[in-house]
């Protein structure tokens, strides 16, 4: 059964769908197609699994195919001339639709791409992980990596809908369904206290793969993410929370080389710095910055950053940041379980206390 929602954002609202099977429902997607000519980017996992049950519904459209290499370190200017190149080749109008078929890096490249493409075609969002399926496919959010820092090239621009399939979920191996899980615990820790707790009950199912686990996490992390970015579009304000860990986190990426650790295991230990950092500050407890960290380590994920980077290596890589305002390094941190901060500047000492470990 397939359910929706919508994230409210006047003429550029647009339905995210979720359930089991949507990939095998052609309207879901040719609703949301406005001319003949489609385009539909992969990458080299994903395509051999999925890329034939999509298309088989694009019969009569003039159709194109892109097969991207996998991986965070191909989220770069070089791939983006690649659809850019294809696009041109084929001569493809500003009435065009691009399909992003894959996890975060695909959606955040086609994205990009169709935000720039005769200066914007419109795009749809088909998430495969589990984290582009909760979060990097809604918001609109898009964008390349640079060498000195991540996703510092980009665009905000919303895609026409969101079609997440749970049953893909099958077929994502375990260290990807963990990275997707730290940003499901992220929603409950920014602000719903209650699914944080629901998600300590449930751990054990998740990891399993049990279905209703697994559909209720992403309903209910697409509900929060949709609200916050109906308030928020171009996170002038309180969509900021939705980067707790990551400014750690995209440190660590970048400092160890984009692939290293996947953008969840680096978020998942950002996170637990800016808890360390919370309860260097007073607001949270011993006990909560625990339970934060076991959580992490059920669902399998890293909460130690690595040691071959030092402080001032660390310190240096947050300097990259979209949320610093004149040179201050600003952070999302924790009042409590449920509840961010927005970004604030944080004194070196206690920072560098929390970098030393």
């Amino acid at each position: 059964m397939t359910s929706m929602m919508q994230v409210e954002l006047g003429d550029r609202s647009y339905p995210i769908y979720m359930g089991a099977g949507n990939l095998d429902n052609p309207e879901l997607l040719t609703k949301h197609i406005k001319s003949k000519q489609v385009v539909v980017v992969t990458n080299e996992t994903i395509a051999p699994l999925y890329l034939d049950r999509v298309t088989k519904h694009l019969q009569g459209y003039q159709l194109e195919t892109i097969i991207l290499a996998d991986g965070e370190q191909f989220k770069t200017l070089d791939t983006l001339n690649i659809i850019f190149n294809a696009l041109l080749e084929k001569k493809f109008s500003r009435n065009a639709t691009l399909i992003a078929l894959g996890g975060g890096v695909i959606g955040d490249l086609s994205g990009f791409a169709a935000a720039c493409y005769q200066r914007g075609i419109p795009f749809i969002q088909i998430p495969t992980t589990l984290l582009s399926q909760v979060d990097s496919s809604v918001g609109g959010k898009t964008g390349v990596n640079h060498a000195l820092g991540k996703n510092m090239l980009g665009a905000f621009y919303q895609p026409q809908s969101v079609i997440i399939d749970v049953d893909v979920l099958a077929t994502l191996d375990d260290r990807q369904l963990a990275a997707g899980v730290a940003e499901v615990i992220k929603y409950g820790l920014i602000r719903d206290a209650k699914f944080f707790s629901w998600i300590e009950k449930n751990i054990e199912k998740i990891m399993a793969r049990d279905q209703s686990a697994l559909t209720y996490i992403i309903e209910q992390s697409c509900q929060n993410k949709a609200e916050i970015v109906a308030a928020d579009e171009r996170e002038s304000g309180i969509r900021a929370i939705l980067n707790l860990g990551h400014t750690f986190g995209h440190a660590i990426e970048t400092g160890m080389g984009y692939g290293k650790y996947l953008h969840g295991e680096a978020v998942a230990i950002g996170t637990c710095q800016a808890a360390e950092l919370s309860y260097e500050l007073g607001w949270l407890s011993q006990k909560d910055v625990a339970r934060i960290k076991a959580l992490f380590q059920q669902a399998g994920l890293p909460i130690t950053a690595p040691t071959s980077l030092s402080a001032e290596t660390f310190l240096q890589l947050m300097a990259v940041d979209k949320k610093n305002v004149d040179g201050d390094i600003r952070l999302i941190l924790l009042n409590k379980i449920g509840e961010a901060t927005l970004p604030i500047a944080v004194e070196k000492r206690k920072l560098l206390k929390v970098l030393n470990g």
